[in-house]
């Protein structure tokens, strides 16, 4: 299984559609193009772990194949005594001197850290017991830290990213606006504009509350609202 640069999407799509599974390793989620992914060919997952992830794997696999894994893997890192921060445990993991690209991204969590890997810091993760004479427990989460995916159903008077996003995540438009404002909110791994419209295929991120892609457009009903179908990940 080769990991090719993700900015050559199209050569990830023709190889795909010769037959093979084909991953990056992590790499920056805005320099995917995801409408080139867009191909009743291939199949394809974009994953970083988090639903807001920065930090991603895109592996693009033929359309007769149900499916394959994400390509990640989600610790929980738990020291047994306090005093790390982030920055501190991150400073750790680099002395293991892992691959660059095969370490996602790293958050705390309540005395732990959640660290999302692929390749060889995956099996190195699992291994660890100890760091900087520290004993550790770790916990292998699956492949998203995350809640999980929901699909949902709601009506919106247009298609604009400020709509679509606020109704998505359940918050006040006002809200999701600051988010916006705050560069916090990406549409398809670039800046999101609460004037752009969001469309089938397109996939929105908040910082913080999590990811819609969104799936398709319902109907539209007799005062020229929109029904739309959502996959929400949190």
């Amino acid at each position: 299984m080769s990991k090719p640069a993700a900015s050559k999407v199209p050569t990830l799509v023709a190889q795909a559609r010769g037959g093979r599974v084909v991953r990056t390793a992590f790499v920056d989620a805005e320099t995917i193009d995801r409408r080139q992914l867009q191909d009743d060919e291939v199949r394809h997952h974009i994953a970083g772990g988090f639903p807001d992830a920065r930090r991603v794997v895109l592996t693009v696999y033929p359309a007769h194949i149900p499916d394959v894994d994400t390509g990640v893997t989600v610790f929980r890192v738990t020291p047994h005594t306090a005093g790390w921060d982030q920055q501190d445990f991150a400073v750790q993991l680099r002395r293991l001197q892992l691959p660059e690209d095969t370490l996602g991204e790293l958050r705390e969590e309540r005395g732990s850290f959640v660290v999302v890997t692929t390749g060889k810091a995956t099996r190195a993760i699992a291994d660890l017991t100890e760091l900087d004479g520290r004993e550790l427990d770790v916990e292998e989460l699956g492949a998203a830290a995350g809640r999980g995916s929901k699909t949902r159903e709601v009506v919106v008077p247009s298609m604009r990213v400020d709509v679509v996003g606020a109704k998505g995540f359940g918050v006040s438009r006002a809200y999701f606006q600051q988010g916006i404002d705050g560069g916090k909110v990406r549409l398809n791994g670039q800046p999101a504009r609460a004037s752009s419209d969001i469309r089938e295929g397109d996939s929105l991120s908040a910082e913080g509350l999590g990811r819609i892609d969104f799936k398709r457009v319902v109907n539209e009903t007799r005062r020229g609202n929109y029904k739309v179908e959502l996959e929400v990940h949190k």
